[in-house]
């Protein structure tokens, strides 16, 4: 048969009819490849240039000052992440999420005021009205424990620096990870140093019988983080053997705590334990000296215990105080990385780095590390890529072996390398007041002043 022939399957019509059917053929087998490739790649990966993360601190009120330090440590985290610079990390050579074509971290700040409500609420803004990518915060663990919920409901990712309540990570949440280690780690740390002390262990300091360090009492501001301490310091005396003589909690707005301070010297303690936030750390710290009361070892829960104000306020009176943190300026000496940063950050914020702010300059290199293996703002993409994280110790500024998320057991979301430090304030040979390193016993940067001195 013809082309030309009309009833031929080769005929005008049939030909048009045969092209038309093949182009359409075609054109959805192009469809299909199209849309196999698309769905291979991250659905933001051309469309992204900033990531926003809602960031979440008391910003004002009583906590104003650690808010503002805080934040500094985020802001200083975010411009080395956003830029290239001469830095041994990872996040400073890339100019953004290099993975996601460069783009930039942006960063929105809220004043949860040490509200667990409030936090909870700004929480859902963020992610219904400003459309954040992920959370971070929020310093008090009350809170933190508010916002989490609000992430977890949402299916938002939330990593958390600066929390310590244990009970965090032992909800099985699927969205909240945290990089600080908690206290119990922290509340252990201050026992194996008396442990240390009993056994001769301490730089500078001669075996001391359990006889003349074995009795303590334990006071500890009663939000969801001071009331964990304290049943932690509890369990923990049980376990080494020591004596708690008493334990209570009182609220960190007191005016006076007069009669709490009369409560603790009538247990006659040898080691008093505290659990404080900055205004009642102070006052705690006054009211002991007014009421002539002395023990041998007086620790302080990091928090209150670790800000400027602190010794700023008291002056000698804190020589010879011992507090847990996770960073020092004297970690600088072990840690070059550390060092480079820590001026960087005193240059912004006109202080060194201290347990809160360095941890909350970690947080956003979490996130920025996190960020980078998704290769998407996708939630699937990021909580994959918090599983499956690892960053060396080497590259962080705390002294950490480094940051790996457990995926199993009951601290699902708890990071398993970080590690403490229990630092001790004395004079320097300028006369300042600082604090030194005096557990671990092998990174102890001077002899401890044991038994504490008199006010």
């Amino acid at each position: 048969m013809g082309l030309s022939s009309p009833g031929g399957i080769f005929g005008i019509s049939g030909f048009l009819q045969f092209t038309h059917k093949g182009a359409i053929m075609n054109l959805r087998k192009l469809l299909m490849a199209s849309a196999l490739l698309l769905a291979f790649l991250p659905w933001d990966a051309f469309a992204v240039k900033e990531i926003r993360i809602g960031v979440i601190y008391p910003l004002s009120g009583n906590f104003a000052a650690v808010g503002r330090q805080i934040r500094a440590g985020t802001e200083l985290a975010a411009e080395i992440a956003n830029n290239v610079m001469d830095l041994e990390m990872t996040m400073a050579k890339n100019k953004g999420i290099k993975s996601m074509g460069g783009a930039r971290i942006k960063l929105i700040y809220k004043d949860h005021e040490a509200n667990p409500t409030l936090g909870a609420d700004l929480a859902k803004k963020l992610i219904l009205d400003d459309k954040v990518h992920g959370l971070m915060g929020s310093y008090h663990s009350s809170v933190t424990k508010t916002i989490s919920a609000v992430a977890e409901q949402y299916g938002v990712p939330m990593i958390n620096g600066t929390s310590t309540s244990p009970a965090l990570t032992k909800r099985g949440f699927k969205w909240f990870w945290r990089t600080t280690p908690h206290d119990k780690w922290f509340t252990k740390d201050l026992f194996e140093l008396i442990k240390g002390l009993h056994e001769g262990k301490v730089r500078g300091v001669g075996a001391v019988s359990k006889s003349d360090l074995g009795k303590i009492s334990a006071a500890c501001e009663k939000t969801e983080w001071g009331s964990h301490v304290c049943s932690l310091i509890k369990g923990f005396a049980g376990e080494y053997g020591m004596k708690l003589r008493k334990s209570m909690l009182y609220s960190a707005k007191s005016a006076d705590l007069s009669s709490e301070v009369r409560s603790l010297k009538n247990s006659r303690p040898d080691a008093m334990l505290f659990a404080a936030y900055t205004s009642d750390a102070i006052l705690m710290m006054k009211t002991l000296k007014a009421q002539k009361v002395h023990a041998k070892l007086i620790w302080g829960q990091n928090a209150g215990f670790q800000k400027p104000e602190f010794v700023k306020a008291l002056g000698g009176a804190t020589i010879g105080v011992l507090t847990r943190t996770v960073f020092l300026p004297k970690v600088v000496e072990i840690k070059p990385i550390a060092g480079v940063v820590n001026k960087m950050y005193r240059e912004r914020a006109g202080v060194d780095f201290n347990g809160a702010s360095a941890r909350a300059f970690t947080g956003v290199q979490t996130w920025v590390h996190v960020l980078e293996s998704a290769g998407s703002t996708s939630p699937a993409a990021i909580q994959s890529a918090a599983k499956r994280l690892h960053i060396s110790g080497d590259e962080l500024v705390v002294p950490w072996a480094g940051i790996k998320f457990a995926s199993t057991g009951e601290e699902i979301g708890q990071n398993t390398l970080g590690s403490g430090l229990v630092g001790q304030y004395q004079k320097q040979s300028d006369g300042s007041i600082a604090l030194e390193i005096v557990y671990p016993f092998d990174l102890a940067s001077a002899d401890m002043i044991y038994p504490l001195p008199s006010f």
